[in-house]
């Protein structure tokens, strides 16, 4: 039986819980039936000391997920052709998952600069967003069709400042999901 599912994509460099409080509120109060977090590959163009790699973000995603109702991990994007675009990946997963219909998840801060995404107006047309809210990216309605704003509850936490909190030696574990943080530790993660 098919399935709305809302793609949410990211580095998750590491996953936090604004990442899963937006997918789990997502899930359980919009039209979709599930969310898959889509893991983002590492990007040759960014600082690579600043990304830890593919596996252990995939490991923290799937973590972070494992006793999440309607929230699933996507890597799809790892064995796609780099650089992967947005576009490029929904089509693969229409294609693999006929019987779903798919719709992208992005923040307001994304729509703002969404015209310079590769077909954007495809990923529109073909597909639909939902964008939810970021603090300090408001978004004037009207929207075109298939674009629908959705006022979920935000944290203003960052992965980078996971990061910095980490480097620094303080405790993290209250901003992320259950097991992140230990999986973080053992694998001596985000240290400098």
């Amino acid at each position: 039986m098919g399935k709305n599912v809302g793609i949410l994509g990211g580095s998750f460099n590491p996953v936090h819980i604004g990442h899963t409080m937006l997918a789990s509120y997502l899930s359980q109060y919009t039209m979709l039936d599930e969310v898959w977090l889509l893991l983002s590959p590492k990007n040759p163009l960014k600082d690579s000391s600043i990304l830890v790699n593919d596996a252990h973000r995939l490991a923290m995603l799937q973590i972070a997920t494992d006793s999440m109702a309607k929230v699933e991990v996507c890597d799809i994007e790892l064995s796609l052709p780099r650089p992967s675009y947005t576009i490029n990946t929904l089509k693969v997963l229409s294609q693999r998952y006929p019987q779903h219909s798919f719709r992208l998840i992005i923040g307001s801060d994304n729509w703002l600069i969404f015209d310079k995404w590769k077909d954007s107006e495809s990923i529109i047309n073909d597909y639909g967003i939902i964008i939810y809210p970021r603090p300090g990216y408001h978004i004037t309605e009207p929207l075109p069709s298939g674009v629908e704003l959705i006022e979920a509850p935000t944290v203003n936490i960052s992965s980078t400042f996971i990061r910095e909190g980490f480097a620094e030696g303080k405790n993290m574990e209250a901003f992320l999901p259950n097991g992140v943080t230990q999986y973080i530790l053992t694998n001596q993660l985000f240290t400098q």
